[in-house]
């Protein structure tokens, strides 16, 4: 598990293995991941965008951006937190993620960005 906090807010990140399959004649290896978002600030925030960077060890990089999280747009009141879970497909046994959230503080209405920190996804047969 990898953890930061950024302006109060903490986010922690565990990955799993889920498997290998041919997509377009391409062997694909897909990964989970859960997210954990907990606010240790005094304030209440909103989580209202994503920016996500893939990279896998053949250096492809793919950049995702959107709304929320999962469909969600979490509200965190002081001490509260959120979890989801995600995945993603690489076309090598290894890769990393890395990103932030956009995220607002209802008491200042200040928009603000929190890190995620970077977490390694790999296969466990690929490994020595």
């Amino acid at each position: 598990m990898v953890q930061q906090v950024t302006k109060g807010i903490k986010i922690s990140v565990e990955t799993n293995f889920e498997g290998t399959f041919y997509k377009n004649y391409q062997m694909q290896f897909a990964y989970g991941y859960k997210v954990t978002i907990e606010n240790q600030s005094k304030d209440s925030v909103q989580l209202v965008a994503r920016h996500w960077v893939i990279q896998d060890a053949l250096n492809n990089i793919e950049t995702v951006t959107g709304e929320g999280v999962i469909g969600k747009k979490p509200v965190l009141k002081p001490g509260e937190s959120h979890t989801y879970t995600s995945g993603c497909l690489l076309t090598s046994p290894f890769g990393a993620m890395s990103g932030h959230y956009n995220m607002i503080n209802f008491t200042t209405t200040n928009k603000f960005q929190v890190a995620i920190p970077s977490f390694k996804l790999s296969a466990p047969f690929a490994l020595n």
